[in-house]
């Protein structure tokens, strides 16, 4: 895996819950992490936040960390993307999150049939809870992570014979949520890095669950990682395409990756 080019814009993009905090301690920023970002924005690299969480809870999230004037750009529900404006508020980044918020109307319009067939076997043959929220129109809660596999199973067989190729998830270990296959946290990023013109060979991405995968490519970033908590699957992935494993937990694995990839020799 190559490291950062030193003389171009740099990007680095953390999954946020369970890799930049620690949930368990959710204001307490490693000092180690707060330290290299620091050395990174000295840098004049760019960083990006990219979430499942909504906006409100990101930015809650975010304020609670304690960390000021930070992130530069923040990806919520792991597909709508916001800049800061001159007050420091968060909107949207051009015309993705409209084109993103209709796509997703049709998507759920178009396949609602197949959507139902699933919320069926939810309801009827699981101890799983489907979510229908007017923010969250197509999600599930499962009891327990064996749960979500089966669920996973059978979601994956129903879109594959009803051919709703469009039709995608994003899960994060217990939590699913059904989402357009052109808008994820890869794509998303992809996307950032378009308008900012920095391209993957210098961008950073690293996270620690399912979700996290779409950024976790070389065509999104070209140096990627995981934190030393992260789930099984994630290792191995990141172990195949080449990237780094860090041995900490949160924050301090964060830490740890980015001296990785960006210590100077």
């Amino acid at each position: 895996m190559p490291k950062a080019n030193r003389h171009s814009q740099l990007l680095l993009c953390f999954d946020f819950d369970g890799t930049f905090i620690d949930p368990s301690s959710p204001s307490l920023i490693d000092p180690s992490l707060k330290q290299a970002l620091d050395e990174m924005r000295q840098r004049g690299a760019l960083f990006v936040i990219n979430t499942g969480r909504s906006l409100f809870d990101a930015v809650t999230g975010i304020n609670q960390s304690g960390l000021r004037d930070f992130p530069d750009y923040l990806i919520t529900c792991e597909r709508e993307i916001h800049e800061p404006n001159a007050f420091r508020r968060w909107i949207d980044l051009g015309n993705w999150n409209k084109h993103c918020r209709k796509d997703h109307e049709k998507l759920f319009h178009k396949h609602r049939k197949l959507l139902q067939k699933i919320t069926d076997f939810v309801e009827k043959e699981s101890n799983a809870n489907w979510i229908a929220e007017p923010e969250e129109p197509a999600g599930i809660i499962a009891s327990n992570n064996g749960e979500m596999d089966d669920l996973c199973t059978f979601i994956d067989k129903a879109i594959l014979n009803d051919g709703a190729i469009q039709l995608s998830y994003e899960r994060n270990s217990i939590y699913l949520r059904f989402s357009h296959a052109l808008y994820n946290k890869g794509s998303a990023l992809k996307e950032i890095g378009r308008k900012l013109k920095i391209k993957p060979s210098s961008t950073f991405a690293i996270g620690d669950n399912y979700n996290d995968l779409t950024m976790l490519q070389e065509n999104v970033a070209s140096m990627i990682s995981c934190p030393g908590n992260s789930i099984p699957e994630i290792k191995e992935e990141i172990t195949k395409r080449g990237g780094y494993v860090a041995r900490e937990s949160c924050g301090a694995g964060v830490a740890e990756a980015i001296a990785y990839f960006f210590t100077t020799t």
